[in-house]
């Protein structure tokens, strides 16, 4: 299949990022300093990621929000003007079909949806359209994620003014003649940003953002081992169509509202266990030794199968071995010990409480 390019490709190139196919487009995994550098310079400073192929969605007209809210367990009554909102699409059965952002700036629900769902979210949206809604894709537009503690510090030094703008804010700036759609919000756990603009001044944006000094390039590969350690969930991993948000550790994202009323696709499932308990549940996992453990390894507990990973990798801020997976619920708790049955043996692998690192958002 033919890889699409976002606006930074050529950027990404000349500022030598190693690019690899991901979700059907071209992206930067990493540049010269290498993912480590990139994820604890994210974590000390601030990161700039190209997140161009995630897909810039308009709902509008009278009957978006009733549109909306039928597809997902959130109260879009409840997303004001100015801010965001963190939302799925679900299935009947309560599984997931996608997690994404919905935010309401000049009357108006915008969203974004991950790149290797956006097709079906897509035509998903479509399918359920009525006529009172009025849906645009946005693929003239390109984003970019500002993250980490000095983030805030770098816009301000371009003269943009974020007084009164906390996390899940979004509003209107101009950068020069350039306008922005920003949101104080990002996949990180860190204080941060997410910068939309016109797909023909993002190389503009981006170099403006490193002439400051303090900002480093960072690509998927500092992506993923941030959000790891955030215990942010990755659709296709800790999320899919069979997977439900309280099994994914997402009972947050379902508005209280909605739970009154009933009224949201997979209501009798996800409510039921909302009320006794998921069967398996999202947990963070340290394992022992230096070897990571990966994706789709097989959790132990006294021999018996009681769970698997679904992200694994390593974690450069804690500096060992980490990982996200699902386990049988009554063993999901802090300090169990399970076995990882890796090649060659098992390895011994310790539960722990969400976030592995902790989230610093900035709420004002």
């Amino acid at each position: 299949m033919e890889t699409q390019r976002t606006p930074l490709y050529d950027f990404h190139i000349a500022n030598g990022a190693r690019i690899v196919p991901f979700a059907g487009w071209d992206m930067p995994v990493q540049y010269a300093a290498g993912i480590k550098a990139e994820h604890l310079a994210t974590r000390d400073g601030a990161g700039l990621f190209d997140v161009s192929h995630m897909v810039q969605v308009e709902l509008s007209g009278r009957g978006a929000d009733a549109f909306f809210e039928r597809l997902t367990p959130t109260d879009i009554g409840a997303v004001t003007e100015g801010r965001v909102r963190y939302s799925m699409l679900l299935n009947d059965a309560g599984g997931v079909l996608d997690d994404l952002m919905v935010a309401r700036l000049d009357g108006r629900l915008h969203l974004v949806v991950n790149a290797g769902r956006a097709t079906h979210d897509i035509n998903h949206l479509h399918q359920n359209l009525d006529d009172t809604t009025k849906m645009d894709v946005h693929h003239d537009k390109a984003l970019l994620a500002l993250q980490g503690p000095n983030a805030a510090r770098v816009l301000s030094s371009l003269g943009l003014d974020l007084d009164g703008f906390r996390f899940m804010d979004i509003r209107h700036f101009t950068l020069g003649a350039i306008p922005l759609v920003i949101t104080r919000s990002g996949y990180t756990g860190e204080d941060g940003f997410e910068i939309s603009m016109p797909a023909k001044s993002a190389v503009d944006i981006a170099e403006a953002l490193l002439a400051t000094g303090t900002v480093t390039l960072a690509g998927l590969g500092a992506r993923d081992t941030l959000r790891l350690e955030a215990g942010l969930p990755l659709w296709g991993h800790e999320l899919d169509e069979t997977i439900t948000p309280t099994m994914a550790g997402l009972r947050f994202a379902l508005s209280k509202k909605r739970r009154e009323a009933a009224d949201f696709p997979g209501a009798n499932i996800i409510l039921d266990e909302f009320a006794n308990g998921p069967k398996r549940r999202l947990v963070g996992l340290l394992a022992s030794g230096a070897r990571p453990v990966r994706d789709g390894t097989n959790l132990l507990h006294d021999g018996v199968d009681i769970g698997i990973i679904t992200s694994g990798g390593f974690a450069p801020s804690l500096d060992r071995p980490a990982a996200l997976g699902f386990v049988d619920t009554h063993l999901a708790h802090d300090g169990t010990i399970l076995a990882a049955a890796t090649r060659g043996g098992e390895t011994p692998i310790t539960v722990v409480n969400l976030p592995l690192v902790p989230h610093r958002y900035f709420r004002g």
